[in-house]
């Protein structure tokens, strides 16, 4: 299947534009349940509809406009070699191994808006976790402190169901270069995919109906 190369850099654009903000929303979330564990009584002064507003705004300036050079010293690059993605979709990373130019300015970039986003955001999320955990431990209550800890499970299988496709996808470009194609072109789909499919079921399995209609029709499955 071909793709012209404006579409191709549209996609591009939008692709990692979603997975950025994405990110950027588990990091949103991830301080949410701090405020709202070790600041219960302060987290509607903290958290107004203004200031969140603010982060939302906030996130899609993030992680549109930084995306923006990017296209640009795109533009400006030479594809003499072969026209053949390794992915059924098009990203930075497979892109820039088809230029025939030097491409260290866009390797250069591209790293460092991984490094701002993609390994800031889990860093921040680990960190808040450590906090919240420190302050959970400090509860007397076993039932508190279970209660507390289930309010986290939702978001933290999140954070794993996206960071864990990501961080294998990366390491198949940067140490799979003599594996399969299929292998390629499998991992991209699952970090495309797998996230936006398993999301709604994690957070719909915290709502006891779902939960309980879900485990019915596994029994019912199995008998």
């Amino acid at each position: 299947m071909e793709i012209r190369f404006p579409v191709c850099l549209t996609q591009m654009f939008c692709i990692h534009a979603f997975s950025f903000m994405e990110s950027s929303v588990l990091l949103a979330m991830a301080f949410d349940r701090y405020v709202a564990i070790c600041y219960p009584l302060r987290y509607s002064s903290i958290l107004t509809p203004s200031r969140v507003a603010k982060a939302g705004l906030a996130i899609v300036c993030r992680c549109t406009m930084t995306l923006f050079p990017l296209i640009c010293l795109l533009t400006r690059m030479s594809f003499c070699r072969s026209h053949v993605l390794s992915h059924s979709y098009c990203l930075h990373q497979d892109m820039i191994r088809l230029a025939c130019t030097n491409s260290t300015l866009n390797s250069l970039y591209g790293l460092t808006l991984v490094l701002l986003i993609v390994i800031l955001d889990p860093v921040l999320i680990t960190v808040s976790y450590i906090m919240i955990i420190k302050t959970v431990l400090g509860i007397a209550s076993r039932e508190a402190q279970a209660k507390a800890l289930n309010t986290c499970i939702s978001h933290f299988s999140a954070v794993l169901v996206f960071y864990v496709p990501m961080v294998g996808l990366s390491i198949i470009h940067r140490y799979g270069k003599d594996a399969a194609p299929i292998s390629h072109a499998l991992m991209a789909n699952i970090y495309l995919f797998i996230p936006p499919v398993l999301n709604p079921i994690i957070y719909s399995m915290q709502t006891k109906h779902i939960r309980q209609g879900v485990v019915r029709l596994l029994c019912q499955s199995l008998a």
